[in-house]
């Protein structure tokens, strides 16, 4: 897990303009709460927020008026058109807090020979894991899988310190066998021919 460092500046201005405002300097508007704490208003540099951002469940030191805190990203707002960020929540977190986050599944590996999809039923699994070790993603392997086979939540190997949140039973990956279609020539044609 990566721990990315940024400058947070406590915010006293609020509502639309000064959201569109703090957006005009390239800057992204944000709240961090947590621990029992009052809610803190906050300006975070965007560039450096939207590259943080593309480590799922990036771990953020936040220098806050000489003050530093820990805080994982909670719920990002992004625009729905051009993609940049709006507004972005942050949970405090402390270094040996356990904390359930979403982790994405990735596949490796090759199916047995025919003609197979693989369909993620699940695109993340919920786990619990100590704040400052959350996994950034977690790998199933498909290798030899056949059509019917599955992949339940309890199957996938977890990091170590990381455990299962998911319901256990629950199909990460299942395998189909493809559908084929009869080509569109053949089937015209067969339909003449009874014509």
């Amino acid at each position: 897990m990566s721990e990315v460092k940024l400058a947070a500046d406590v915010r006293t201005s609020f509502g639309k303009g000064a959201a569109r405002s703090i957006r005009r300097d390239n800057k992204v508007p944000g709240v961090i709460y947590g621990h029992g704490t009052e809610p803190v208003h906050v300006t975070l540099p965007g560039h450096d927020l939207l590259l943080a951002l593309r480590t799922p469940n990036v771990l953020l030191s936040l220098d806050i008026d000489g003050k530093t805190e820990l805080a994982i990203p909670k719920a990002v707002q992004r625009d729905a058109i051009k993609g940049y960020l709006v507004h972005v929540d942050l949970l405090l977190v402390k270094k040996g807090e356990k904390v359930t986050v979403e982790v994405p599944v990735e596949t490796e590996g090759d199916l047995a020979p025919g003609s197979f999809l693989v369909e993620n039923v699940l695109n993340a699994l919920s786990v619990e894991a100590e704040a400052t070790h959350i996994p950034t993603s977690v790998t199933v392997s498909i290798e030899g899988l056949e059509a019917g086979d599955s992949i339940h939540a309890k199957d996938v190997k977890l990091p170590a310190g990381a455990t299962l949140a998911t319901d256990p039973e629950a199909v990460v990956i299942q395998i189909l066998a493809a559908q084929a279609e009869e080509p569109a020539a053949e089937t015209e044609a067969a339909e003449g021919a009874e014509a």
